[in-house]
């Protein structure tokens, strides 16, 4: 058994490791409840843009436009976000299984990392990381997404890549984040049409109404789509800065209820020590009185 020094000491360094926990839920706490606001308000936003932009494409018929079209290049872009610290959980873990576990192959993916962690782990697996904007996710900006934007479309006009995709932790409420994959470009005009039944039976007749455009359909695509993906990746910064500060907020939480079990099972072995540490020097108290009296 340990000694009651050795025993006070971890209980004192668990307490003091507690503290900083208790500390660090509570700025997480703080955090949270900004970002949880910003990404609940601009949340029906982001998810109106993506089911307009799909839908009209989806209604618009053939468009001989690059950005509707598989490039000629096999180079997958895919913007990770990610968190530049580390204590969340399985927070930035679990967007590295995401690329990692899915159909993309390593060899064919250039990673824009928002993030240090997601990209320092993609890079020790043998990813290669294109560009590196991860001061970005410190406090996101419109036009960060922008310059983001302007450098994947620059890419992808240049045929260096042929698909565009985003990886990011969607926030749906403090306990519940999702890890989320979806392509960005080409826009898939190939989306379900609305199945007909009851309400929806209306959409999938609108659903094949021709899309007229003012000006021209290659003009109107060189001014929406660029829009359409910044206000996506700036929506994903949005939710996934909300999605880390839940999660590390979790994650100090059950911090500190393990150190309050720990310090109660150091307090129990702590008596029972010093329990024992009195008797034995009762026994030998008696042991010596019945010495001296023989």
């Amino acid at each position: 058994m340990a000694s009651m020094r050795d025993i006070k000491r971890r209980k004192t360094s668990i307490q003091s490791t507690q503290q900083i926990t208790k500390a660090m839920k509570l700025v997480s706490t703080v955090k949270l409840q900004r970002a949880k606001t910003r990404a609940e308000r601009s949340k029906a936003y982001f998810n109106c843009m993506y089911e307009t932009i799909t839908g009209m494409i989806r209604r618009t018929g053939h468009i001989d436009h690059p950005y509707l079209t598989s490039g000629s290049s096999e180079k997958k872009a895919v913007v990770v976000i990610t968190s530049n610290r580390g204590l969340a959980g399985g927070y930035n873990s679990n967007i590295v299984k995401l690329v990692t576990g899915s159909e993309l192959k390593k060899e064919d993916v250039e990673v824009y990392a928002i993030g240090k962690k997601g990209r320092d782990v993609l890079k020790r697996r043998g990813y290669n990381i294109k560009a590196d904007y991860s001061e970005v996710i410190n406090e996101p900006l419109y036009k960060d997404a922008m310059e983001i934007t302007d450098a994947l479309l620059e890419a992808f006009s240049n045929k260096e890549i042929g698909e565009i995709w985003l990886a990011y932790t969607g926030f749906k409420n403090t306990v519940s984040h999702i890890p989320t994959l979806i392509k960005l470009l080409p826009v898939d005009a190939s989306a379900d049409e609305a199945e007909a039944d009851g309400q929806q039976a209306e959409d999938a007749v609108s659903s094949k109404t021709l899309m007229n455009y003012e000006p021209e359909e290659t003009e109107a695509m060189e001014m929406i789509i660029p829009k359409y993906i910044a206000s996506l990746i700036y929506g994903a910064l949005i939710e996934a800065v909300a999605s880390e500060n839940g999660a590390r907020m979790q994650a100090m939480d059950s911090a500190t209820s393990n150190a309050e079990e720990m310090i109660g099972t150091l307090e129990l072995q702590y008596n029972r020590a010093r329990q024992g540490h009195i008797t034995q020097e009762l026994t030998e108290i008696i042991g010596g009185a019945e010495a001296l009296s023989s």
